[in-house]
């Protein structure tokens, strides 16, 4: 059996065909398309095509490993503090898996949230440091890694 090498390429060096086939997956996966026949036809390709590639293709950002992390914090109950700690997270390239905030009592707002943390990406400790130096942000803490 020959061994898979893989390699890192820009899309644009490489046939159209095979972005097609990542997005027919990707209609597919959100539902967009229920079959194979509909997801091809959207993008424009064979269903011979499809199932050539649908097995060697996947984009660099699906096969990166990722970790899930949860995180608590407490907020100053002011306008702005939120959209800020959140503009860390986009800065950081993660991607927000969920987001509870409770109501505020006695100013501070306590906030959960789940996210996938590529891990290329900034590293944890760089994102803990970044949110807690927020302005508004109280308290920090990981109440789980995966």
């Amino acid at each position: 059996m020959q061994k898979s090498e893989y390699f890192i390429v820009d899309q644009q060096a490489l046939p159209e065909v095979y972005g097609q086939v990542v997005e027919a997956k990707r209609l597919l996966a959100s539902g967009k398309a229920v079959t194979v026949q509909e997801a091809v036809e959207a993008v424009g390709i064979s269903r011979s095509s499809f199932y050539k590639y649908k097995d060697m293709i996947e984009p660099f950002t699906d096969i990166v490993r990722k970790k899930t992390v949860t995180i608590a914090a407490k907020l100053d109950d002011r306008p702005g503090v939120l959209p800020r700690f959140l503009m860390v997270l986009e800065n950081a390239g993660v991607n927000i898996l969920t987001i509870h905030q409770a109501v505020p009592i006695n100013g501070l707002a306590d906030v959960s949230l789940s996210m996938e943390v590529l891990e290329a990406a900034w590293s944890i400790d760089q994102i803990m440091n970044a949110l807690k130096e927020v302005n508004g942000v109280c308290e920090i803490q990981i109440l789980a890694r995966e």
